[in-house]
């Protein structure tokens, strides 16, 4: 509970015409918990019309500018969860983009569901997929870099900016060893390509997918199956491009035909390729200035799935940049030994 302090306390109270307070506060007030738990040095007290803040002065000018954001979004029709809210308390405090302007950007509406970007980072990536060719998204499980580079290419599709979406991923085995696959070869590559098909259920008629895929419409394949073709007027995603050689990136990129957009995604801490380089490492380092290709990096800050997979993020990039850290100080540790030893001598 906060402290009267002066000047510092300070009561605002915020005008919500229009706007229902259980759709402000949430289903049991989750939102309004999620607000008190966002800012705990400030009181709110809804009455009537309006919302009353009363605390410190930077932190009630938080709240308010959080609290606005939240109207701004109900009166756009836009349905808040607690997630939303942290998110854009993040936006506010690092001065960036309007929370409004980022969380109401639709992409695709399917079966009352609507996908949109729920970061800065998100957008910034779906804007970049709408401005470039190529684009590469880059970044941890859960940042969303396949899922709206999919949502992107449906809603391409559904525009008729293309003919047809081409999705493909190396079947490379993360970690364990898969052994003989019976069956025919769509069986064969399913479990490498089950992710793709999971989103593609997400944002199509699940009874219009066998239809697309049977007249072409829609493509999945692995990446093998990329070589030798020019890729017209078609939206086309590589998934898990982390597993890629060199040699498998380039083939790839330069499938790229007239009226075609590729996305390329993938975490560079997840490579399961047994040796050798991976494809999508060299392409950043090698591609980066190249006209009309963008390289969109994500973080754990990005993060949409439950709020334990972005800790679990958080903490595997600790423990590897310690391990980096700890490398070099040996490499450090060993050249200034073998440097005394030869002084010595």
């Amino acid at each position: 509970m906060p402290k009267e302090s002066g000047d510092n306390f300070v009561s605002e109270r915020i005008s919500v015409e229009g706007v229902l307070t259980v759709a402000l506060f949430g289903t049991e007030d989750r939102l309004l918990k999620t607000l008190e738990s966002t800012y705990p040095d400030v009181e709110v007290h809804a009455r009537g019309n309006s919302v009353l803040l009363k605390g410190p002065a930077s932190q009630v000018q938080a709240t308010k500018n959080l609290v606005l954001e939240m109207i701004e979004l109900i009166r756009a029709g836009q349905d808040l969860f607690p997630q939303d809210l942290t998110r854009s308390a993040k936006m506010i405090e690092n001065g960036n983009l309007k929370p409004a302007e980022v969380l109401s950007q639709s992409i695709i509406s399917s079966r009352g569901k609507t996908i949109r970007p729920k970061t800065l980072g998100q957008k910034t990536y779906v804007d970049a997929i709408d401005n470039n060719t190529i684009v590469f998204g880059i970044g941890p499980a859960g940042t969303g870099k396949t899922y709206l580079a999919m949502a992107k290419a449906v809603q391409a599709l559904q525009r008729k900016e293309i003919s047809r979406i081409i999705l493909t991923r190396p079947a490379v085995e993360a970690g364990e060893k898969l052994g003989f696959l019976p069956g025919t070869l769509n069986d064969k590559i399913d479990p490498y390509l089950r992710p793709l098909f999971d989103a593609l259920h997400d944002m199509l008629d699940p009874e219009s997918i066998p239809k697309l895929m049977a007249s072409g419409t829609i493509e999945v394949a692995p990446l093998a199956y990329m070589r030798g073709r020019t890729l017209n007027d078609a939206f086309i995603i590589l998934d898990e491009a982390q597993n890629t050689t060199p040699e498998q990136m380039k083939m790839f990129l330069t499938r790229l035909g007239f009226n075609s957009k590729m996305i390329v995604t993938g975490d560079v801490t997840q490579i399961d390729l047994p040796n050798g380089t991976s494809g999508l490492k060299l392409a950043s380092d090698v591609l980066r200035d190249v006209d009309d290709m963008h390289f969109s990096l994500l973080t754990a800050e990005d993060v949409v799935r439950h709020s334990l997979v972005a800790k679990i993020v958080e903490a595997y990039s600790k423990h590897d940049d310690a391990k980096i850290a700890k490398k070099v100080a040996n490499n450090e540790a060993a050249q200034n030994r073998i440097a005394k030893k030869t002084g010595e001598k």
